[in-house]
């Protein structure tokens, strides 16, 4: 998608685009429950540990330093699930989001954008959570990653 923009200093009409933004969320388990963080910001509730790709970090990169951030927890066995494409998924904007599953070492704390992290297991999890990271933790569950999936919109 692009729209015309003018330049601030000659006045021409330049090209803007507007991008999805890369994401990551972590399916974080310790022994046989997850973590799930309890979002600071809004939309606030309870979701899974990720967020956004900094700039020449890599996706695993970024997956580990979020995880450090909102849970205190360092990784073990982190593996690429599936991505996550739908542009209603985040109701802020257009997010793209990798995957990610992996094993937790330590007990979860919450900090930077998590106002608490807790485990939860599968069959208690709190309703409704964040995003579409129920229906992840739905496919995690069935074993489908997500291109298993036939997509919503056809």
């Amino acid at each position: 998608m692009s729209e015309h923009l003018a330049c601030p200093e000659c006045g021409a009409k330049v090209k803007s685009y507007r991008n999805p933004f890369p994401t990551v969320d972590v399916i974080i388990r310790v022994g046989d429950k997850i973590v799930l963080i309890e979002r600071r910001n809004e939309p606030k509730g309870w979701a899974l540990p990720g967020g956004f790709v900094d700039y020449g970090e890599s996706l695993e990169e970024a997956a580990r330093r979020e995880a450090l951030e909102e849970t205190g927890l360092a990784l073990r066995d982190l593996r690429q699930f599936g991505a996550y494409s739908d542009p209603g998924r985040d109701p802020r904007q257009h997010n793209i989001s990798v995957v990610f599953t992996a094993e937790g070492i330590g007990n979860p704390q919450g900090s930077d954008d998590a106002a608490r992290a807790r485990l939860f297991a599968f069959d208690a999890l709190p309703s409704p959570l964040c995003f579409d990271h129920q229906r992840i933790l739905d496919d995690y569950r069935a074993g489908k990653p997500p291109m298993a999936r036939t997509s919503e919109r056809g």
